[in-house]
């Protein structure tokens, strides 16, 4: 009979009525798992430098147990060797010696704790490792198509056996720590899909050659795993479903699915099904790529083996991994970003409070921290990073009750409004528009999935209306009516101002408001001048360049998108390559005319671009009603874009902040 470690009953909740599949056990090895959610092993540079666990990772590790409700949830990877060739992140944890131990076992009673299943990752990140020493090591010394990773060095088959070892003694540890459930990493170009890969295996050997020469140290791992996790520790494995390296000659999917069924021969219990490189030249998570992309890559895994098949991958609704698993396309439903974005999604979702779910809008911001050797932030979670702080968990009601005055209906004052009114103060919400959103409205209309920012919004709405906000849309503020509300505070949230251009011929007929063409009130000629290379520059191009306009981007910035993390950025510069946009940067428009527009360069170089229209992205901070409410003696709290410009992100940990403060 399958050990069960803690008794969940779904029955009465609304979510396991709509989603019965995900609220159903499964077992996995020895294992019953009382549901198919996971919280998947991910990286958050929250710990010591040299591999000890701190209090903000145990913190963060037992907001996502509380989010799987009963189900598994994994921390990060641990590197195996006192090295370092395999560290890969300076804050990951380490498990190369048993004085980790203790600090481990924090982490696997924490997620205990909230009655979930404590999975431990073991993770050698091969030729993306060394983070701080000064070679990675690998199967061969295959050269680096990322500059920021370290120099190869091809391992010996002393150093292989070295390898098999140090992850059959980091199992030992983990088990020893308390961890229910043992997992492999062999993705994303980490060492064992280097081993793995056609790409980077070039060994002639026994531990080369064929697929199953290349899996040979991967057999070895699982079995020497198994045998120290015993009966009752499940072991399963992340490998690629397609390494999306064709350019390079890596694995075929055949291939791909040869070696989820080795790792089924050699002993695996479950797979998680992967995609993609860190080297792929493919984007496979960002948001340009639609939800749901990957997930028929579940279905043929299902087809190749029988243990159980788990996924991730832009799966961040529950309806479809409902329904996959439900048509036995899938097992478990992986969530990594999703959690990272609302750490409670899953218990939300159970709840039936789906309107209260924060969505990750797939910005990638948490990967480029990692990769910057910075602790994990999310764009769009503000408590993220903060689960040890309490002051960010759980605001102190305010002792002094408040009128409170956000102008601004957007992201910041959204934002504000319902963490100033959880605290206990009574707030209104006022906008000149006849609806909430801000200038998202306009920015979700730009392409590759920038429609799915507006889920801040609808996770903002719902919680004014859970805390009692009140909302006066179509209703400008005025000097008239902060004097006669008088409140005791204002959050000035209204958004920045787009300027004329200070330039001869700046009020030009061709010139019109970057809004006005997002949101298809303006007409918009054949030839198009956008001018700002920022996000929302970028975002109007190619928006435009979709209809078929000729565009040209000008922009003070040195390259565009100075604004978007360079996670992401690579996608936009790819897509207006492939959209034929002219880029000038560090460059300004000096004139307006009849034929189109001077631009000059830094260095004073001027040239003519022939154009019919010419749109203003470039924004300002909004002075306006500051100098009203100081001179009322009001206290005063400038946030978001009225500000200083920035983005998405700015606005909303603005907001909480504010919020928390007032």
């Amino acid at each position: 009979m399958a050990r069960l470690l803690f008794e969940w009953d779904y029955s009465h909740h609304p979510g396991a009525q709509s989603y019965p599949h995900l609220f159903k056990p499964i077992q996995i090895g020895n294992l019953s798992v009382p549901n198919r959610i996971k919280y998947a092993a991910t990286e958050d540079n929250f710990n010591t430098h040299d591999g000890f666990i701190t209090d903000a990772d145990v913190a963060y590790m037992r907001e996502r147990a509380k989010g799987v409700v009963g189900g598994l949830c994994f921390m990060q990877g641990v590197y195996m060797d006192p090295g370092r060739q395999g560290q890969g992140y300076v804050g990951q944890a380490a498990c190369w010696d048993d004085k980790f131990i203790p600090g481990l076992k924090r982490i696997a009673d924490a997620v205990h704790a909230e009655r979930a299943v404590a999975g431990f990752q073991l993770m050698d990140c091969g030729r993306v490792g060394a983070v701080d020493v000064d070679y990675c090591h690998g199967p061969s010394a295959v050269p680096q198509r990322l500059r920021i990773f370290k120099p190869v060095q091809e391992m010996t088959k002393a150093d292989i056996q070295d390898v098999v070892r140090q992850h059959v003694d980091a199992a030992r540890r983990g088990v020893a720590a308390g961890f229910d459930m043992m997992e492999i990493s062999g993705i994303v170009g980490y060492l064992i899909s280097n081993f793995i890969s056609s790409y980077t295996n070039r060994r002639n050997d026994e531990y080369g050659g064929d697929i199953r020469g290349r899996m040979r140290m991967v057999v070895e791992i699982i079995q020497g795993v198994k045998k120290v996790c015993g009966p009752d520790v499940p072991v399963g494995i992340r490998l690629c479903s397609e390494e999306l390296l064709d350019d390079v000659r890596g694995n075929t999917p055949e291939e791909s699915m040869e070696t989820y069924q080795i790792a089924e021969q050699a002993g695996a219990d479950y797979i998680s099904c992967t995609l993609g490189w860190q080297e792929s030249i493919y984007p496979v998570i960002s948001r340009d790529i639609p939800m749901g992309n990957w997930v028929h890559l579940a279905k043929r895994a299902k087809q190749h083996v029988k243990i159980p098949i788990q996924m991730a991958y832009r799966l961040f609704k529950p309806g479809l991994p409902n329904e996959k698993i439900g048509a036995g396309e899938l097992d478990i439903w992986e969530m990594c970003r999703s959690m990272i974005a609302d750490p409670l999604m899953p218990k939300k979702v159970l709840e039936g409070r789906e309107n209260e779910v924060r969505h990750c809008v797939a910005c990638n911001l948490c990967l480029a921290r990692l990769f910057r050797d910075a602790p994990m932030t999310c764009y769009i979670n503000p408590v993220c990073a903060h689960e040890s702080h309490p002051e960010f968990m759980d605001p102190k009601p305010a002792q002094d009750k408040k009128r409170i005055m956000v102008v601004g209906a957007g992201p910041a004052g959204l934002e504000c409004a319902y963490m100033a009114a959880r605290r206990g103060h009574e707030v209104h919400v006022y906008d000149r528009r006849g609806v909430i959103g801000g200038t998202l409205n306009e920015a979700r209309n730009a392409p590759y999935g920038d429609d799915e920012l507006w889920t801040c919004v609808e996770y903002q709405q719902a919680m004014c209306a859970k805390y009692g906000v009140q909302l006066h849309l179509g209703a400008e503020v005025t000097e008239a009516l902060i004097q006669d509300e008088l409140p005791d505070t204002v959050v000035l949230a209204s958004g920045p101002v787009y300027p004329q251009l200070k330039a001869p011929g700046g009020d030009h007929p061709k010139l019109v408001n970057l809004l006005d063409v997002m949101s298809g009130r303006a007409p918009v000629g054949r030839k198009v001048v956008v001018y700002g290379n920022r996000k929302p520059g970028i975002g109007c191009a190619l928006h435009l360049a979709k209809q078929g306009k000729k565009v040209t981007l000008v922009g003070r910035e040195k390259s565009a998108g100075f604004d978007v993390n360079p996670s992401f950025k690579w996608r936009y510069l790819i897509y207006m390559r492939q959209a034929g946009i002219s880029a000038y940067n560090d460059c300004v428009i000096e004139e307006v005319n009849d034929e189109g527009v001077i631009v000059k360069s830094y260095d004073g170089y001027r040239w003519p671009v022939v154009c019919d229209t010419v749109i203003v992205s470039e924004r300002e901070a909004n002075p306006s009603l500051k100098q009203v409410v100081q001179s009322e003696g009001i206290e005063l709290f400038v946030i978001g874009d009225a500000l200083v410009p920035r983005n998405l992100s700015s606005a909303v940990h603005d907001g909480y902040r504010i919020g928390m403060r007032v």
